[in-house]
């Protein structure tokens, strides 16, 4: 039940090495938001009021999004479709879970409210795809968590916008190759980055560059 995907929805690949750790959730269709709600972050605690038998009173933890809880309409709401539109469901890793709960309680209220994300170093980039197909994971967001738009630039274009691909996955349609890779990255709250040059010309396929550069 508490189970999240190495990889998950958002793209973000092994939740360990890309600093994510145990701290992470998947979220249900109402909060997952096709996406876009990818690297948020969300205080929660276990209701006690309405469940002193499984809740741990007066604990919090703080998760990052980073997984989809797929809806299961075979099942009804309140009986084991706990993702289902419109419920706010968050499918925490255990550790996380097990901070705020007693593991065999199951499904237990919760109370949540995002807040802004402490990572530590700075936003990295993560390039993959082939030519003319750049799909850049961009990863370690502080702040608001979530990205709103991105737009790249190699040393010998212009800047251009990049699509959301899938999760915190953006591409581009540009034949870039030795290059130097620059971005523009406006986060879900409005607050805009730019990333001169981060990436060096003699870049490859796979590559993440970390950036000195993080919001606030």
């Amino acid at each position: 039940m508490v189970v999240v995907m190495a990889g998950g929805a958002c793209g973000y690949g092994n939740l360990y090495s890309t600093g994510y750790g145990t701290r992470t959730a998947a979220l249900s269709t109402a909060l997952f938001n096709d996406g876009a709600a990818c690297g948020q972050c969300y205080k929660i605690i276990c209701d006690y009021k309405s469940d002193p038998k499984w809740c741990v009173k007066g604990v919090s933890v703080t998760v990052t999004a980073t997984n989809f809880c797929p809806p299961n309409y075979a099942e009804p709401n309140n009986d084991g479709g706990w993702c289902n539109p419109p419920l706010q469901h968050f499918d925490m890793a255990q550790p996380a879970w097990e901070k705020i709960a007693i593991y065999s309680g199951g499904i237990v209220p919760v109370l949540f409210q995002r807040v802004p994300c402490k990572k530590h170093g700075g936003v990295r980039f993560t390039i993959n795809g082939r030519d003319y197909f750049e799909l850049v994971l961009i990863s370690n967001v502080a702040g608001a968590g979530s990205i709103q738009s991105v737009s790249i630039k190699g040393s010998n274009t212009g800047w251009t916008s990049m699509s959301r691909n899938w999760g915190a996955n953006w591409q581009s349609n540009s034949y870039l190759n030795g290059q130097s890779l620059s971005f523009i990255v406006t986060t879900t709250d409005g607050e805009t980055k730019e990333f001169d040059n981060i990436v060096p010309a003699n870049w490859q396929f796979g590559q993440t560059f970390s950036s000195p550069v993080q919001f606030t």
